[in-house]
């Protein structure tokens, strides 16, 4: 039996007085910076958006907690570390996460993990289909005026699998099963989707139904955006390309080529100094066999002591100089990179251990409603501060996992925050922007 009047054993004496601790502090909590969270959602309105997409067949006089307190609950454990459903048979008590759920300390826990599988395996592909669509709107409505042009960033990530998952595939390159979802970002690092699929190569006849997909849920808010596709060679493919011609969307997409640049280039550096790279551009119409005309490629080569390196790019874009459409524009992608280990390196969103293929989309949207609480979180920090530019896992640690003492009274909440926290002026400064962020 776990007695909480017991003292932890073990302690070393400090200054010559014994240490006495025992698990008896009452309503305390260490992830107080949730509540910060809970405002930023309060704004953003994920969990609603995602909840109003599945029909819930609960009877509503039986029922304890609704989908959106359910979901909220969940992408709230995420991006304060806890990303094992599990977890929520510990945190459901938590005071604070009972707060950041507009519930009071003392009243009932909120959802445990049996209700939250239960949710997780409820939605079905059209609900899906919905969800990717509110991610959309939501993306959509992150703006406070439209754009005269937006820059997508599509890309795909390996996503190790340990069961008999559906869709499930061996991947030679990674030498596991696994998934390979193809995710899409802004160029400013928004989430604006991400769809489950099998670990593999994806083919132009599958990039294009998604494309237009997302192509029309965008331009259902935003008619008039000039749309920029920027992704590596894996989406150069006939059909992406004619898609995107024939639907007014621009791209500028990696391209696997050969030309007779890399000898020139090379000549150059032999005769140089030999000290600095030699890095030379040119731009050139041609076209492979299954193309179905010529467009315009730019070749980037670099000759250095270690060798050379060519790259190549295709766009359908008519101005802008060559050096400056591969090196101010298209290299600009590889932030999506970033993008992708915030997504799931730090908010774990390769835990897709589900066993129906559902299951698992909808835990890539719960993980993504996590990415947007913590992107506008730190959206919300001022520009000159290096909480601007900071890692999840930082804010996490810094703001989010903060302690606190829970004091429930009559007719007020009070918390107890630590007086020698060192990043309150930061936190108070956030609290007072995060209304005004754009909903």
């Amino acid at each position: 039996m776990n007695d909480l009047t017991l003292p932890l054993s073990g302690l070393s004496s400090v200054g010559g007085k014994s240490v006495v601790a025992r698990f008896d502090g009452g309503m305390l909590s260490s992830n107080s910076g949730v509540l910060a969270l809970a405002e930023v959602e309060k704004r953003l309105r994920v969990a609603e958006r995602l909840a109003r997409c599945i029909d819930d067949p609960r009877c509503r006089d039986q029922t304890a907690h609704s989908l959106a307190d359910i979901i909220g609950f969940r992408m709230k454990m995420i991006a304060a570390g806890y990303e094992d459903g599990n977890d929520a048979n510990r945190l459901r008590c938590d005071p604070v996460f009972k707060m950041a759920q507009d519930a009071l300390p003392s009243g009932r826990d909120l959802a445990s993990q049996s209700t939250m599988c239960r949710l997780e395996n409820l939605p079905g592909v059209r609900e899906l289909v919905a969800m990717g669509r509110a991610m959309v709107d939501l993306y959509c409505a992150s703006f406070r005026q439209v754009p005269k042009r937006i820059v997508l960033d599509l890309d795909d990530t390996f996503d190790a699998v340990h069961g008999g998952q559906q869709l499930r595939l061996f991947n030679a390159h990674y030498d596991e099963y696994g998934f390979q979802p193809i995710v899409v970002f802004d160029g400013d690092g928004r989430f604006v989707g991400a769809v489950l699929r099998p670990a593999k190569r994806p083919s132009g006849a599958e990039i294009r139904p998604h494309l237009r997909r997302l192509v029309q849920a965008i331009r259902s808010n935003w008619p008039n955006t000039r749309i920029l596709i920027r992704a590596d060679s894996h989406y150069c493919s006939p059909p992406v390309i004619d898609w995107c011609r024939a639907n007014d969307v621009d791209f500028i997409l990696g391209l696997a080529h050969v030309a007779d640049l890399e000898a020139s280039t090379l000549a150059r550096f032999e005769v140089s100094e030999k000290t600095n790279k030699v890095r030379r551009f040119k731009e050139f119409v041609d076209g492979a066999a299954s193309w179905s005309r010529d467009e315009r490629i730019i070749a980037r080569v670099e000759v250095g002591a270690q060798g050379t390196d060519t790259r190549f790019i295709v766009t359908n874009l008519a101005g802008g100089k060559a050096k400056a459409l591969y090196e101010d524009l298209y290299c600009r992608r590889g932030a999506a990179e970033n993008h992708i280990k915030s997504w799931k390196t730090h908010l774990a969103a390769d835990r897709t251990s589900c066993t129906g293929a559902t299951a698992n989309q909808f835990r890539l949207f719960l993980h993504a409603g996590a990415y947007w609480l913590m992107w506008s979180l730190r959206a919300a920090m001022p520009k000159r501060s290096s909480f601007a530019v900071a890692q999840f896992d930082t804010l996490r640690l810094r703001l989010i996992k903060i302690a606190a003492r829970v004091v429930e009274m009559k007719t007020q909440i009070r918390l107890h925050l630590p007086t020698s926290c060192p990043d309150q002026r930061i936190l108070r400064i956030v609290l007072d922007r995060i209304p005004r962020l754009v909903t």
